[in-house]
């Protein structure tokens, strides 16, 4: 980042949609980064705007325990699929984070469903043709094609809005990571979560952990025990969608 005038912070709008969900490791690494972060708690009832907001270059959109279309549960995920659908219609950068880019693919005409298997913990990806060549996905430092992730879903996306592309994937979950556009990015895993936030995850029992037929202890384990690795796979990718933030900062001044 040494190029760029270190007195601009480009704003990264963060959505959190969940109390237990917050930045984490991205947020460690997108200021690192030199952008600066706006969150709003969505969760308990900060307003979501519709549309990205003057001042803002990059929309990051976090995980939950909700489904990305029960808007009952929780009515502000209309007004993130709004914000969202926006952000791409104007090429704004986005990264969208297990429900994040679940909500990415639902705001542009995707599905997403309960999945037959529920992944929790580690779980290990590797990178579609179209992942080995994309700017960001490329950047992932793992050893040969065995990319270390860490999961908890129970839902998972079936249909793709148009002319997205799957980045990353597994014999489990298809679409593991896709992109639309140029700019805007949705993971199906927490690569923001550290193990210290796992190990609050799985004192709690949900329906996804459940489903998974394991413990939270046992996934927690895992989760720690890669926790290096885990850092050193993802901190390139989100370092990278940095400079996406950063390029759109830039050419709008």
């Amino acid at each position: 980042m040494s190029t760029l005038d270190p007195t601009i912070h480009p704003t990264v709008l963060v959505v959190q949609n969940d109390a237990t969900d917050p930045p984490l490791l991205a947020g460690e690494w997108l200021s690192e980064a030199g952008l600066r972060l706006s969150v709003l708690n969505a969760w308990s009832g900060d307003l979501v705007p519709r549309r990205v907001e003057s001042g803002v270059s990059g929309v990051l959109v976090l995980g939950g325990a909700p489904n990305a279309h029960d808007d009952r549960a929780a009515p502000w995920l209309a007004d993130v699929r709004a914000l969202l659908a926006d952000a791409v219609s104007n090429d704004t950068p986005v990264l969208g984070l297990c429900l994040g880019g679940q909500l990415l693919a639902a705001s542009l005409g995707g599905r997403v469903e309960l999945s037959p298997i529920t992944e929790v913990g580690l779980v290990y990806v590797e990178r579609t043709e179209a992942g080995l060549t994309d700017r960001l996905v490329s950047q992932l430092h793992a050893p040969g094609d065995r990319i270390p992730a860490t999961q908890w879903h129970q839902d998972h996306i079936t249909e793709l809005p148009d002319g997205a592309v799957v980045l990353l994937t597994n014999p489990a979950c298809r679409v593991q990571a896709f992109r639309v556009g140029e700019h805007a990015y949705g993971l199906q895993m927490h690569p923001e979560v550290d193990a210290d936030a796992f190990d609050d995850w799985s004192t709690e029992q949900d329906d996804a952990l459940e489903r998974s037929g394991r413990t939270g202890a046992q996934a927690a384990a895992e989760v720690r025990a890669e926790q290096g690795a885990l850092i050193a796979a993802w901190r390139p990718m989100i370092l990278g969608w940095a400079e996406l933030v950063w390029a759109y900062a830039t050419d709008r001044r």
